[in-house]
């Protein structure tokens, strides 16, 4: 079998984990070949990118359907890649609406497939279990509560913990001081998200300020974001100071407070044990459909692991300026109400595996790759 890997990412988060996917299997093969689709994360640890994540950033059923000759457009190119290269085998990481596809695509090429972050299935449409055992080779899980579900399907997944312990919780991170005045902004990565949300973040700093007059907000650029598209989105009265991806956690951690899109990021200030109120919009369209398909009790990561209810969830017409506010407002003082959030975040590291979660995960894709 070659030593040559092809892996994509079709998100900013899979883009992350790619690098840190990256890294590790650099660690355990130096001399691996590796191209793929990637965003700035793994483009900066030099694979061959002939496809850009960022050309997929989509969420939302609708918001889907309007970009479909693109996707169409890169799946076959994909294909081309795929049959010229010929990969001794081909990772996908998160973003199944895309890579379902592109599993079909690599195995009627002969290619073997490896799911690492396995698609939550959990929360809709279940019967896509099949999929999964007719088209991947080995699944990769990052999330303790998929086993079960898994197994309750007649398939056995490899969890392997969250590769988020190992660069969000590191000791120099940890030691970050808080800044009491300072309030994180999180719009999302995906222009929809920023153009639907950022306004509405705005006007909570606006409420926020009336009340707290010293308060401070800051936004971390995440990488592929236009500070342009920020700088128009943000209409508040009161300043933001944009800061750089590379030091996203240190930001995240000094915060008193953060206001979130609903995404990986919310697992990141949940490790990092800054209270977060969670927020999302998509279409009217979209949204009915989700409720209708989404079976499970909580959209963010950190509520789902713990199982209860940690961080407030505002979804489409709940997002409002002002519940957001009234959320944070709680958590700025020191109350008994943010001293219960703290203490049960700092249940999610044990819970998560504790570190070396792509070490693990490299090991089964060069596994898959040498066999």
């Amino acid at each position: 079998m070659t030593d040559s890997l092809w892996i994509n990412a079709g998100e900013a988060s899979g883009d992350l984990h790619g690098q840190l996917l990256i890294r590790a299997l650099r660690q355990l093969c130096p001399d691996l070949s590796i191209a793929g689709m990637a965003g700035p994360a793994m483009r900066a640890e030099g694979m061959v990118s002939p496809l850009h994540t960022e050309a997929l950033s989509v969420m939302g059923l609708t918001e889907v359907l309007t970009r479909l000759p693109g996707i169409f457009s890169m799946l076959h190119r994909i294909r081309e890649e795929l049959s010229s290269r010929r990969p001794g085998a081909v990772v996908l990481i998160d973003a199944p609406e895309f890579h379902f596809r592109m599993a079909r695509i690599a195995r009627s090429l002969g290619i073997p497939v490896i799911y690492y972050i396995s698609p939550k299935l959990w929360a809709w449409r279940e019967g896509r279990v099949r999929f999964l055992r007719e088209h991947v080779d080995r699944l990769i899980s990052i999330l303790p509560f998929e086993v079960d579900f898994y197994a309750r399907h007649g398939m056995k997944i490899d969890y392997v913990g969250h590769p988020l312990l190992d660069t969000v919780r590191s000791a120099h991170i940890l030691d970050t001081p808080r800044q009491d005045h300072r309030i994180g902004i999180l719009p999302g990565s995906r222009t929809s998200e920023i153009t639907r949300l950022l306004p509405i973040f705005s006007r909570a700093a606006d409420l926020l300020s009336g009340v707290f007059p010293d308060l401070k907000f800051v936004l971390p650029v995440a990488p592929g974001m236009s500070p342009e598209l920020l700088t128009r989105f943000w209409t508040a009265q009161v300043p933001v100071s944009f800061t750089d991806s590379a030091r996203r956690y240190e930001t995240m951690r000094s915060c008193r407070a953060i206001m979130a899109a609903s995404g990986t990021a919310t697992l990141e200030t949940a490790l990092l044990e800054t209270p977060t109120a969670v927020a999302y919009k998509v279409s009217n369209i979209s949204f009915a459909l989700g409720k209708r398909l989404v079976r499970t009790p909580y959209v963010s990561l950190p509520n789902l692991i713990l199982n209860a209810p940690v961080f407030p969830e505002l979804l489409q017409d709940d997002a409002t300026a002002a519940a957001i506010a009234t959320h944070m407002s709680r958590w700025i003082p020191e109350t008994r109400v943010r001293a219960a959030m703290l203490d049960r975040l700092k249940r999610l590291p044990d819970l998560l595996g504790n570190g070396g979660a792509a070490l693990r995960a490299a090991r089964i894709v060069l596994d898959v790759l040498h066999r």
